[in-house]
């Protein structure tokens, strides 16, 4: 199973059309995808998966190995209720507040990339990238291209956080999940992923679908529960987990582009289904535009229930 790959660079020319329905049908039919020549500096993109690697090694791990957690998988019992994850927050936005997280690298937070701090630098393009793709979601479900943004946006604007997870060799992968299955509660989530080691898995009609690393610094997406709430169920969020390695120990760097938490969040207006009229008064119209497309049906009922 081939997942969508949306190449940025093909959105401005003749190949836009085709590109904006590849990226409206992942949207729909899948919930994630990968982008390419997306516009985020490579080598900045190195740099972070380098620095966190770094940090890592010589922060995490030993804590992580000599957790209680990791002395319950002993080999004898499945482990249901835990993740096998090493993992550190940052938020970015509405306030960044990388130097306030315990116990970071002062290189992790402080190293610079020319003029701006490495990951400063990296978050400020992903940022670009994923208001990028609102925009261009909005396109495809004929909305306006500020409304995902401007649905986030509450009183202070969308909120930006990372989540950096490592998930360390496993000695009994058979036993715990690196991360148990869930949706992702927030908007528009960017992955930066390792480029060796596999496990993150997609459930995609009825099988679970094997997400390869990512190579040439392609960016793997997917969309959350609030994007499948504005867009009235058309983009759907979809559910995902992380399966541990007895080999390899795998990088995650995910990007959540959320609403604030005092957003209001509900349906576009332009697509919401109409509600609360009779079969009756749908009849009558069905009467005289069978033949015709259903969505202008939908259309004119819902300004029929709303004195329109």
């Amino acid at each position: 199973m081939e997942i969508p790959m949306i190449d940025f660079s093909k959105l401005d020319g003749e190949d836009r059309s085709k590109t904006m329905a590849l990226l409206h049908n992942a949207c729909e039919k899948w919930g994630f995808f990968q982008i390419e020549n997306h516009g985020v500096d490579k080598e900045l993109m190195e740099k972070v998966k380098k620095l966190v690697n770094k940090h890592y090694e010589d922060n995490m791990k030993p804590r992580f190995y000599n957790s209680d957690m990791v002395k319950t998988v002993d080999g004898k019992n499945k482990i249901s209720n835990t993740d096998w994850e090493s993992t550190f927050f940052i938020w970015h936005r509405p306030d960044n507040k990388i130097n306030e997280c315990v116990d970071l690298s002062e290189e992790l937070c402080l190293r610079s990339f020319g003029e701006s701090k490495t990951v400063d630098e990296y978050i400020n393009q992903l940022i670009k990238v994923a208001e990028k793709l609102s925009e261009l979601m909005c396109e495809n479900l004929g909305l306006d291209k500020e409304h995902i943004k401007e649905a986030f946006t509450g009183s202070k604007g969308p909120a930006v956080g990372t989540k950096v997870a490592k998930y360390p060799k496993c000695p009994h992968p058979e036993l715990v999940r690196g991360l148990r299955e869930h949706t992702d509660a927030g908007g528009i989530i960017l992955l930066l992923q390792d480029d060796q080691v596999p496990g993150l898995e997609f459930f995609k009609d009825g099988e679970w679908v094997n997400i390869p690393p990512s190579k040439n610094n392609t960016i793997f997406v997917n969309t959350g529960d609030q994007v499948e709430v504005l867009s009235n169920g058309i983009y759907k969020s979809t559910l995902h987990r992380v399966m541990t390695d007895k080999d390899g120990s795998r990088l995650s760097i995910a990007t959540f582009y959320n609403p604030s938490g005092d957003a209001v969040i509900s349906p576009a207006h332009k697509l919401t289904y109409p509600n609360r009229y009779t079969f009756q008064d749908y009849l009558k119209l069905y009467s005289s535009t069978k033949f015709e497309d259903k969505a202008p049906r939908f259309e004119s009922m819902k300004k029929m229930v709303n004195g329109h």
